[in-house]
């Protein structure tokens, strides 16, 4: 009996969405009898009943395409259950579009929301299998998320270009990149960067061990430093402060933007030339590395024999460098942080990398 398999991408993109779709479509009709509708948009596509019913050319071609041919939006799992001004249930209308179209199962593509809200639809009935995507690396249950590794080399790439001005100048160079509440990316790309110092938001920072770092690269003749900043990163202080104290903290200061405020204090006080670099989106988008094209497409293969063995409720997982199932419930509650035993942060602290703290 043919399967019909609804597809969705949903959150911020990031490279090998494409390469995982490409991969579960490729095995799947080679494994058995089915055929597949593209839900456009996300969640917000299963709402509206926005969908293309694809064939294989729709899946030739994409393997180093970034972005996501399905498009995507972001559809916070806080409002899933609410009905607000437009007045949509959007439970009730994501539930009729998957039958409505008469769906076996639904591939859900995505970070932690999107698995909170796979979760949500698991709970209601429906058959659901995730695909672990972002460049944050911190859905909990995986070690590895494709796009993580593609967003590494390119931030890695920024902070190998900085170096050179930053010497030239004798400057202390500041590159803030993407993280707002782990830090597997700065961390990652500022060890593979060579950098001095990393600001991750699992370890809060105090500027005085960063002044004393800068200082101790001086007084060894190292007249430039190259600090990672998260752009979740947290001081001390603001680490201690409730969610409504710290909102109204960041909204009375000067510079909204971490690294622009730190380069304000370390040029105040040590009276270092600074400069700051934000790439931005850039660290998500393009073409995928090699590594998450291989992992991307080992996740979509694994999750078409899911859907031939009708193991729904779960979402691909490499643990230990091996493929498994792991239940969604099990996944979508929680984040996955940089914890003080993580042998990368370890190896960087024996390599005299500074965390601030």
């Amino acid at each position: 009996m043919k399967k019909r398999i609804g597809i969705l991408t949903s959150g911020g993109d990031c490279p090998g969405l494409n390469a995982a779709i490409r991969g579960v479509a490729k095995a799947s009709y080679e494994l058995f009898d089915c055929e597949f509708i593209g839900i456009h948009d996300g969640y917000k596509g299963l709402i509206d009943g926005n969908y293309t019913e694809l064939t294989p050319k729709d899946f030739s071609g994409i393997l180093t395409l970034g972005g996501t041919i399905l498009g995507t939006r972001r559809t916070p799992f806080r409002k899933m259950r609410k009905i607000e001004e437009d007045g949509v249930d959007k439970v009730a209308n994501m539930i009729k579009t998957y039958e409505n179209l008469g769906l076996d199962c639904l591939i859900t593509l995505g970070g932690n929301g999107t698995h909170k809200n796979a979760n949500l639809l698991r709970e209601e009935g429906l058959n659901i299998i995730g695909l672990p995507k972002t460049i944050d690396n911190d859905i909990y249950g995986t070690d590895l998320t494709f796009g993580f590794l593609s967003a590494v080399d390119i931030a890695t790439e920024v902070i190998d270009r900085v170096h050179t001005t930053a010497d030239s100048h004798d400057r202390v160079m500041l590159v803030e990149l993407m993280g707002h509440k782990a830090g597997w990316l700065p961390l990652y790309a500022g060890l593979a960067g060579g950098a001095d110092v990393v600001l991750i938001p699992e370890i809060p920072y105090s500027l005085d061990k960063i002044y004393e770092a800068l200082q101790e690269r001086q007084s060894k003749g190292k007249n430039f430093s190259i600090i990672v900043v998260a752009e979740g990163a947290l001081n001390k202080e603001e680490a201690a402060m409730s969610k409504k104290e710290f909102r109204e903290h960041r909204m009375s200061m000067k510079h909204q933007t971490v690294s622009y405020r730190l380069a304000e204090e370390i040029n105040k006080e040590l009276g270092f030339e600074t400069r700051v670099t934000i790439p931005g989106h850039q660290q998500r988008g393009g073409s995928p590395s090699a590594y998450d094209r291989i992992l991307a497409t080992k996740f979509g293969v694994y999750a078409a024999q899911l859907i031939k063995e009708e193991r729904y409720g779960n979402t691909v997982s490499i643990v230990n460098n091996k493929l498994q199932a792991t239940p969604l419930e099990y996944m979508a509650p929680k984040l996955k942080l940089v914890t003080k035993d993580n042998e990368v942060l370890k190896t960087g602290e024996i390599m005299g990398l500074k965390y601030g703290n």
